[in-house]
């Protein structure tokens, strides 16, 4: 399909030229043409890589690793240049297509290193971030042959490596000064990234332009003598900037800013001052040129929303008056109008308060950047502690800020409506009034349900089960695949801490969300199977759960807990299994007269050994998968089957499952077709 789009750009895109004839204008038409050369250009690369004919199985090649290996849900992936093929006659040149790399373990190379890359190669090509790749290296054994050959890939590498060194001991606060400094927030954990998406403060780990500013005003002082005479200086400057741009590893938001540097320099050289407008419009223009796959990232897109709100924002606050005081407001206020459309496209939500939180936020990370960078480059303890003080402060902003009101389509429309009607002088009391009460309404805390229930939650293809109580008393039983996803599902239903939770077993569509929830709330107790062996998404969970002083425990069959008005259960596992979804805690929780059974993905082996339990409420178990006996299904006769699915390519729930419910007359209930099915419990 990639590639049909390819050769339908290069067919259609000559009508790019027909405005440029009718302006009449040459340079019109010399950018006209030259994005024509630039999108013919991209569309024949990737129609190259896309039909790549690529070996069959196993394989060894040897080449440049194109980015640092970054987790992916529980896989670390890559991608690799190939220079070289290992064959039955020994090493060969092969200037193959890129490739895509899952590695098997943790990878200690980076971006730019010469590694041999081996494993079983697989003709599926796709796109990251716009960029193709004609195959996947699956189950990859990475080794680093050497350093990078590029002199500005060593030098980045290094500045990384220093940055690394420095903060990596430090937890998230190390890790967000990380962020601020070099765009690298692999250390933070996903409740901190989420909450700063909440609260619209994420844009601040996407080095841009304050950082780009900050790090040439450092390199024109390491500079010393070589940056003298505007010659030197802007020669200097773009070395900086080169080295800026693979130290942050080509973040699209940094080439928009360092476009925009580099631009403003040249044209210090030429004795030429361009304007804020002609230099963002040069810059977008030339990115494009190069890399016209920017203009579907959403970091690309973003950072020039942004940079437009902010020239429109401190040009209206000058207009209307306001000074110097007013100037962080206005720059603030035009930069997150600017970029909320976007938001909305992209996320489905847009922080109200936002502006407030960036205004308030703004000082103390450009503060918090410029001591971390004076911390990296001296190493010294003092600065350390600062810096990494203020970037806490930070992460509290965001942790208070992420339960404040996120506007839809509908909220964003009504904030339009308040503004348009405040143009009116005679409203405007009304309209201040309406939104001091909507303000005050939406920042009260979500209600609590008033009695017992269960939340099964819509978290896509997993589980995530939520027990609540009258008395504030919570347990969470798996948390899904996406640890944004369960974030945003337990704040909507007003939980604040966590008195139990369960992992039922070790994968990811069960445990994906755990560790994020962890770092997240309050958590009194853990419980989990046992059954770790190749999971270091598992292992990751359990440190972080020794970490924040957790009891940890790993309940068998016959164990009982009472939490509030709940009575717990353990009847599974009794054994150890050799599957890891017969190794589930199965977990039959009671209310009064009414009781849930819990059943993590058990199957028919355990299925036979638990016996038939006829309970009210019954998760089915696997996501309704055909791996249930359906007579144990019969005989155990739920009145209420909930299926906690989402899409997927496995066929949950199989035909056969449904029919078994239906037959036994259980009322059937599905988070894919209901959303999150909350059930009251009757004491």
């Amino acid at each position: 399909m990639a590639v049909a789009a390819s050769r339908q750009f290069g067919w259609w895109s000559i009508l790019l030229i027909v405005p440029g004839l009718v302006s009449r204008r040459v340079w019109v038409v010399g950018v006209l043409v030259a994005g024509l050369v630039s999108g013919l250009a991209s569309a024949q690369r990737e129609q190259t890589t896309l039909s790549a004919d690529l070996p069959s199985g196993r394989i060894v090649v040897a080449g440049r690793l194109v980015d640092d290996p970054r987790p992916y849900g529980v896989d670390m992936r890559g991608r690799v240049d190939p220079t070289h093929l290992f064959t039955r006659a020994g090493w060969e040149t092969w200037s193959g297509p890129r490739l895509a790399v899952v590695l098997a373990g943790p990878g200690t190379a980076v971006a730019g290193e010469r590694v041999s890359v081996s494993g079983r190669l697989r003709d599926r090509a796709g796109f990251v971030r716009g960029d193709p790749f004609a195959g996947v290296i699956e189950d990859a054994v990475l080794e680093r042959l050497g350093p990078a050959s590029d002199p500005l890939f060593r030098a980045a590498n290094a500045i990384r490596g220093r940055v690394a060194s420095v903060l990596d001991s430090e937890g998230a606060e190390g890790a967000l000064l990380a962020g601020f400094l070099v765009g690298d927030i692999d250390g933070l954990p996903e409740g901190r990234v989420e909450d700063l998406r909440l609260a619209g403060l994420s844009h601040f780990v996407a080095v841009s332009g304050s950082n780009v500013a900050l790090f040439l005003a450092v390199w024109f002082i390491a500079a010393g003598p070589l940056g003298w005479g505007p010659r030197r200086r802007a020669v200097v400057g773009f070395v900086g900037l080169a080295l800026f741009l693979v130290v942050t590893r080509w973040e699209p938001s940094v080439v928009r800013a360092s476009m925009m540097a580099g631009l403003v320099l040249l044209g210090r050289l030429g004795g030429l001052a361009l304007t804020p407008w002609v230099a963002l419009g040069a810059a977008i223009t030339t990115s494009l040129l190069v890399a016209g796959q920017l203009s579907g990232d959403v970091g690309f897109q973003l950072s020039v929303a942004a940079t437009a709100g902010v020239v429109a924002g401190s040009r209206w606050v000058r207009e209307v008056g306001w000074g110097t005081a007013g100037q962080a407001l206005g720059i603030t206020l035009g930069a997150q109008l600017a970029v909320a459309p976007l938001l909305l496209v992209h996320f489905g939500t847009v922080p109200l308060l936002s502006p407030l939180t960036n205004l308030v936020a703004a000082p103390v990370v450009t503060l918090a950047t410029a001591v971390g960078g004076g911390a990296v480059l001296t190493g010294s303890a003092i600065l350390i502690s600062a810096a990494t003080w203020l970037a806490g402060v930070v992460l509290s902003i965001s942790r208070l800020a992420a339960g404040w009101p996120q506007l839809g389509l509908a909220g964003l429309a009504g904030v339009a409506a308040m503004a348009g009607l405040a143009r009116v002088r005679a409203l405007r009391p009304l309209v201040a009034l309406g939104v001091a009460l909507v303000l005050s309404a939406s920042l009260l805390p979500v209600g609590r349900v008033a009695g017992p229930t269960v939340v099964f939650l819509d978290i896509g293809q997993g589980d995530a089960t939520l027990l609540l109580g009258p008395s504030g008393e919570t347990i969470l039983v798996d948390g899904g695949p996406d640890p944004t996803r369960l974030l945003a599902a337990l704040r909507a239903r007003g939980v604040d801490h966590i008195d139990l939770m369960i992992a039922t077993h070790g994968d990811q569509d069960h445990i994906g969300g755990l560790g994020a929830a962890l770092a997240a709330y309050p958590v009194g107790r853990l419980w989990h199977p046992g059954h770790v062996e190749g999971s270091a998404l598992y292992d990751d969970l359990l440190d972080t759960a020794t970490a924040a002083g957790l009891s940890i425990e790993l309940p068998r069959a016959g164990w009982s807990a009472e939490i509030g008005s709940f009575r717990l259960q353990v009847l599974s596992p009794t054994r150890r299994y050799a599957d890891i979804n017969d190794e589930s805690i199965v977990v039959r929780a009671m209310v009064g007269s009414m009781d849930i059974l819990l059943t993590g993905d058990i199957e028919a082996t355990a299925q036979a050994e638990l016996g038939p339990i006829p309970v009210d409420i019954m998760k089915v178990p696997h996501h309704g998968a055909a791996t249930t006996d359906p007579r144990w299904l019969e005989a155990s006769r739920a009145a209420i089957a909930v299926i906690s699915v989402g899409p997927n390519e496995f066929g949950h729930p199989h035909p056969d499952v449904l029919e078994v419910l239906e037959r036994n007359g259980s009322e059937i209930r599905r988070t894919d077709r209901e959303g999150d099915v909350a059930i009251p419990l009757r004491p």
